[in-house]
Parts: structure tokens; sequence; C-alpha cells
């Protein structure tokens, strides 16, 4: 049994859901681990050379870093809902700032790879966090917006990331990278210090920890068909990711440099999909948002796939024209579907949100070796849109017959009132 933490009144809850201060702070420490992956991508041949190691050894300070995401989103989560959002919050950002400084002063590559790991392994935890306390201010039907407009902001951060890398290695070395993630962790930090009060949910007196948590949520219907959903979603992102470079460099010859502005096409029309979702979702219910979502996804995968078996796809701007189409309605699945998932049991939404994004990595880095797989080894583009098409109608397969329909809207009065219900027959 656990002890209650005092949650703050339903005015100072409001206060904090409309602090843009809290707002910026969700943003930059749900950004600041995978901001940190792409910010060191730019220097890894210079890794390579430094440490006098072949690029595949370098390569393993990314690769072990999305490890590192995956377990801290699977070890965070319920931390934080045992022990309050805060003092994981900080305690991952004082890992990841040792971690660091472990960086700056690597003598070889294998000590800089562990030391990535461990960096990931603290600064991930910001990324779990986030979504439950999310879930913790913000009504249910306002999650999903809040989470899409904490994406739209993270998504320009990523996309400058690997040329703000490059600028600080080209003008002051690799090392001086490090520096600013320990810079910028720190800043973080201190602003979660002073701006950022405990907003975990007080948990009913018998309701259990965590063992309590994963039963009732892996015996959810719900819990689970929004998971897989989300997790579904994610992986067209990673399969087509994974494939794309070949696809683009090898089967149509164009060069690296040519791939990556394509690609960005891809995220930008993810940035736009979030941006629409927070316009949208207010108004319309997060099933609604799902099936636009899924219906948008549907529609750009049959199109690419038709495009494969005509041909014209070989061009990149049919390829990625249509990818983009795809890209919108993922922005829709992945935003609603993961705030389903963490509003079936409130106070377990960190459990929740860990359990979510650790599926989604994991099976992620297994789909882009997938994707790759299939890119690399076709001359045509139609084994990527297909496996593409697949996911979509997998993706779509949960909503069916997985998510129960709902016939009533589930207000937090209702939650709240399932929860007493629930707590009084244990």
């Amino acid at each position: 049994m656990h002890g209650m933490i005092s949650r703050p009144p339903d005015a100072a809850t409001k206060n904090i859901a409309t602090s843009r201060v809290v707002l910026l702070l969700l943003v930059v420490m749900t950004g600041i681990a995978p901001i940190s992956l792409y910010i060191l991508v730019p220097a890894l041949p210079v890794l390579a050379t430094t440490f006098g190691r072949d690029i595949s050894i370098a390569q393993m300070t990314v690769s072990l870093y999305m490890v590192g995401i995956a377990l801290s989103q699977l070890i965070m989560g319920p931390l934080s809902d045992r022990l309050g959002r805060r003092p994981v919050l900080l305690g991952g950002l004082a890992l990841m700032v040792a971690a660091s400084i472990a960086c700056i002063f690597a003598e070889t590559l294998p000590q800089l790879i562990a030391a990535r790991f461990f960096q990931a392994l603290g600064g991930a935890s910001g990324m779990v966090v986030s979504r439950a306390i999310i879930r913790d201010i913000y009504e249910r039907d306002r999650v999903a917006s809040m989470i899409s407009l904490v994406i739209a902001a993270l998504m320009i951060g990523q996309m400058v990331s690997p040329l703000t890398g490059g600028l600080i290695e080209t003008a002051f070395g690799w090392r001086a990278i490090f520096y600013a993630v320990t810079i910028g962790a720190i800043a973080v930090a201190i602003g979660i210090a002073i701006a950022l009060p405990e907003t975990r949910r007080d948990r009913a007196v018998g309701s259990g920890g965590f063992r309590s948590d994963v039963g009732t949520l892996i015996k959810s219907r719900a819990f689970i068909g929004y998971v897989m959903c989300q997790v579904l979603a994610s992986q067209i992102i990673f399969t087509f990711a994974g494939g794309g470079p070949y696809i683009v460099v090898t089967q149509m010859g164009r060069t690296s440099a040519e791939y990556g502005a394509w690609f960005a096409t891809t995220g930008f029309a993810y940035l736009v999909g979030n941006l629409l979702c927070v316009r949208f979702a207010p108004r319309h219910s997060l099933e609604r948002l799902i099936w636009f979502g899924l219906g948008l996804q549907l529609c750009g995968s049959l199109l690419n796939l038709l495009w494969s078996f005509t041909g014209w796809n070989e061009a990149p701007s049919w390829l990625f024209g249509t990818q983009m189409i795809v890209m919108v309605g993922n922005a829709f699945v992945m935003a609603n579907s993961a705030a389903g998932a963490i509003s079936i049991r409130p106070e377990a939404a960190g459990t929740a949100s860990g359990a979510m994004g650790f599926l989604q990595q994991g099976i992620g880095a297994l789909m882009s070796q997938f994707g790759a797989y299939l890119g690399g080894h076709s001359a045509t583009t139609l084994p990527l849109t297909s496996a593409v098409l697949a996911i979509s109608l997998l993706c779509a397969c949960m909503m069916i017959f997985v998510v129960p329909r709902r016939e009533v809207v589930v207000s937090e009065e209702l939650i709240e009132q399932a929860e007493e219900e629930e707590s009084g027959m244990m």
C-alpha cells in the first residue's frame, strides 16, 4: 500500500494546465533525449577517425542510445507512478548530466558508447513522464491535442539538431557537442526544480501498486487496442525510414543529400498533422480523430502501392509526395491512440506511457532493419510500399476488433467513480 501524495486542488491544476512555462518544460523535457540522439549523428565519421575504429562501431553510439531510450521508458514510467513525477525527472536528468560529462572525458570509443547508453537511460525519463504529466493536468479529450502540440514543437527541434551538431563539431570539435548537451540537461533540471510542481494523482488506499497497475492494464481490451494502434502506427515511420535510403540512393541513383531533403518532407507532413490535431481535438472525440487518421494512412498507403505497380513512384516526388499523406494521418493516429492508452487508468499513466514507449522503440529497431532489408534487396518500391500498407491495415484492425466501441463519453467524473468502486471491492 502506498502513501498518499496530495494533488493540487482544481484551481491549482487549472493554473498548471494554462501555464506557458509548464508547457515549455513539457516540450524541452520530451525533446532533450531525442535531440541529444540526432545532434551527434553528423560527428559519427569524425568519431570513427578519431578513435581509429570502423564506422559501424561508431554507429553504436546511436544504436545503443536507442536501446537506452527503450529501457528507460520501461523503468521510469512505473517509478514515476510510485515515487512521483518530479523525483524521477530530476533523478533521470542528474544521470544524464553525469553521463554527458563522462562522454566529454571518454578516452576510448567503448567508454563513449557506454556513457551514451546511460545518457539515454536518464534523459528519456522526460519522454515518458511528460506524457504522464499531460494526463495528470489535462482533461481526457484535451490530452491528444496537448501531446500533438508538444510533438510539433519537438519536431522543429529534431529537424535542426543535426545541423546544430554539425556546426558545433566543425567549429569546436566533437566533445563540444557534449558540453552543449550537459548545459542543456542542467538548464532543464533547474527549470523543473523551480517551476514544475508535483502532478501525480492521489492513489486510493488499497488500490495496489505496480503489479496492480500492470494487471489492470493488460486485462483491458481498450488499453491493449490503443497501445497496439499507436505502436503499429509508429512502425510505419521506422519501416519507411529504414528502406528509404536504399530506394532513393541505390534504386533511383540519387545522392544521400537529396534523400535527406526528400525525407524531411515526411517530417514536415508529420508536423502539419500534429498542428491540425491540436486544432481539431477540442471539438472532436479522440476515437473520431483516430479513424480520420487511419483513413488517411490507408488512402496514402494504397496510392503508394498503386504507384509501385505502375512504376510512377520510382521518382522521389511520387514516393514521398504520397507518403506525406500517410504521415499526416499517422500524426492523428499516434497522438490520439496514445491519449486513449494513458487515460485507461489515470493514476498509472506513467506505467502505461512507459510500456507504450518501450514497445514503440523496441519493435521499431527491428522494423527499421526489416525496412532496410526490403529496400536493399529489391529492384522496385513494391516490397516497401506493401509492408507500409500491411502495417496500416493491422493498425486499423486494432481499432475495429480490439478497442471496444464506446457508447458514452468517459468523463473525469466517471473515471473517478470507477476508481472508487474498484477500490471499494478490494
